[in-house]
């Protein structure tokens, strides 16, 4: 967790973060929207069908949908990278991996020994 020094609240101390965490939840929201109006090949919740032309027509409301669903799911993966950068920056190290800290403390040892091999066959041999 970040410390907030008194008088300042996590707004005033991360706008930015603030900013693509809003415009990353209403880009999600989006995105699911998108995705149930789309028609799959059990109909769904897909608009469109009928005759006639027009924008909203079976193949236009397609062609608009699945349009609409890339350019947000480029949103959504935009905003999750700004999210990450803004991230790293406030770390101490910023430029150490955590593959490169050594490892601190004992290795984990089992809470109790395993059983012994049993010395007799489990089952009993007939007469």
């Amino acid at each position: 967790m970040h410390y907030i020094p008194p008088g300042l609240t996590f707004l005033e101390q991360f706008p930015m973060q603030t900013v693509l965490l809003a415009a990353e939840v209403l880009v999600a929201v989006a995105l699911i929207i998108i995705v149930l109006l789309q028609r799959s090949e059990g109909g769904g919740l897909g608009m469109g069908g009928g005759t006639g032309g027009g924008l909203f027509t079976a193949r236009g409301a397609a062609d608009a949908l699945t349009r609409t669903t890339a350019i947000l799911a480029f949103l959504f993966i935009l905003i999750c990278l700004g999210l990450n950068i803004i991230a790293l920056k406030g770390r101490p190290e910023s430029n150490a991996s955590i593959l490169d800290t050594p490892i601190s403390g004992t290795p984990a040892k089992p809470i109790r020994p395993a059983p012994a091999a049993p010395a007799a066959p489990a089952v009993p041999k007939p007469q």
